[in-house]
Parts: structure tokens; sequence; C-alpha cells
């Protein structure tokens, strides 16, 4: 292997300055695969270095037609992968501690050229589908309305670099960000009862999404109330007036539970 006693940034500027730079920014949901591609077919005589993180750790290198993959940064453990043919670095099963920054640096002969490559590798983790409840024992009515409203709340937990929304159609409701930070999140929603909108919570990072579609008929039942109903019992022996009270469950019933009834 090569004795690298150079740091990577300083060979690399002297290299920039006569044989320029390549940056490419990759993003990948973890527990994917990705390919860090050379775009060249290596020589017999090339070397190629891959490096890793802010403190340039050497994860794999070909030298000599020999290629070799180090383990000495544990996080990757058996992940990393090189093509002998191009020099392109494949992580598996990659994760969200593994976005950073990767640099290749290929010494070649005089006709190709030396150059160094950077890739900026951003990992998102895998979205979990958004939870919608709802507070039953929370109802109210619309102002100046008989309408009754549902209280909703769409959750996530323990997520980081998300945005999550509420959606009416195609439309945006509502949303809340969070950046690095692994937290949980909620973002309520109220609704009426009987609307026939098409209402939907969605969970998303720059490149992937889940969404969790509101069927309003399953969430939102009407407010259990309590409406009064008087039944008067005469008796022709003792003129006896009882007076009883009941709840009705429906909104539905509530003309019902006006009536008098009389035996």
């Amino acid at each position: 292997c090569l004795d690298l006693n150079f740091s990577f940034f300083s060979l690399c500027l002297v290299l920039l300055s006569v044989f320029g730079d390549e940056m490419k920014s990759v993003s990948v949901t973890e527990r994917d695969s990705i390919t860090l591609d050379t775009d060249i077919k290596v020589q017999s005589k090339d070397m190629l270095l891959w490096m890793f993180g802010a403190q340039e750790t050497r994860i794999a290198e070909i030298y000599n037609q020999n290629m070799f993959i180090y383990d000495s940064n544990e996080s990757f453990g058996d992940r990393l992968q090189m093509d002998n043919q191009t020099g392109s670095l494949t992580i598996r099963n990659i994760r969200t501690e593994h976005t950073g920054l990767y640099k290749l640096l290929i010494i070649s002969n005089i006709i190709r050229g030396n150059s160094c490559k950077r890739f900026s590798v951003s990992v998102y983790a895998y979205l979990p589908v958004p939870v919608i409840t709802t507070n039953s024992s929370q109802c109210s009515s619309s102002s100046g309305s008989s309408s009754q409203n549902c209280s909703l709340l769409c959750s996530v937990l323990n997520v980081s670099d998300v945005t999550l929304s509420w959606y009416k159609g195609n439309s945006l409701l509502s949303s809340i960000s969070v950046s690095d930070l692994s937290i949980s999140l909620s973002l309520p929603l109220e609704v009426e009862y009987q609307e026939k909108n098409t209402y939907s919570c969605v969970l998303n990072n720059p490149i992937s999404n889940q969404t969790k579609h509101l069927d309003i008929s399953q969430f939102c039942h009407t407010c259990t109330g309590m409406s009064v109903v008087m039944l008067v019992l005469f008796t022709d022996l003792k003129g006896l007036k009882c007076t009883l009270m009941f709840p009705c469950s429906s909104v539905s019933f509530l003309r019902l539970c006006s009536v008098l009834w009389f035996y």
C-alpha cells in the first residue's frame, strides 16, 4: 500500500491549479446502495485513493493493480466495494452516518494526467408513514353555523430533515419543518364532520415522501350530546307527574328528543 504522509487537501490544491476539480452531489435513502463513479478505466500504472470525511480517512485504494479496502473506519464494516476495472466505489446498505465528503485522488500517466474528484453524499433516513389521530373529547361548532368540527392530529416520531404537511386536495394548508435534530412532529387540523373534501398528511424530505390519506368517516364521528326528553305520566288516582332526562347519542335524533310523550 501507498504510505501517505501528506494531506489529500494539500495535494489536491496543487493538482487543481493544473488539472481542475470535479464536485458531484449525491442523495440517497438509508439502507439503499450507492456507487460513486470515477468515469475512467484503470490503467496498469494508475493509483486511485478514496478518502472520507474531514479527517480524510483512507477507505479504499488501487495501487500497482492491487485493490485494498480498509476497515479502520468501523462505521463502514463490510459495506464497501470497489470495481477493479474503474475504481468506482460502492457503499451497500448505507446509513445516515455515512453522510459527508468523499474524495478521490487519481494519479495517472502523462497522457491522461492526474485529477481529484469530490462527492458530497447526503443520506436521508427512511421515512415512516404519518399517523392520524382524533381527539374525540373535543367537539366544537363553527361560528354562526350549526355544523360540528372534528379535531385531528398528524404525527411522526424520531425524524430529522423533514417537512410535515396537511393538504386539501392538491392545496397546501399548513406545514412544519425540522432540520438536524431527531424529534417528534405533530400538526393539527380541524375539519367539518360532513365535509366531502379530500385531505392528506404528507411527510417528505428532498428525495422521498410518505402520505397518509384521511378518511373523515373513519376518524370523525358526531359528538355525543345531552338532550332532554320530557315524559309526563298522568294517573287518575294520584295525579302523578314524572320528568325523565336521557342523552341522545346522535345529532340526527335531536328533533326526536324534543317530543313530548304522554301516557
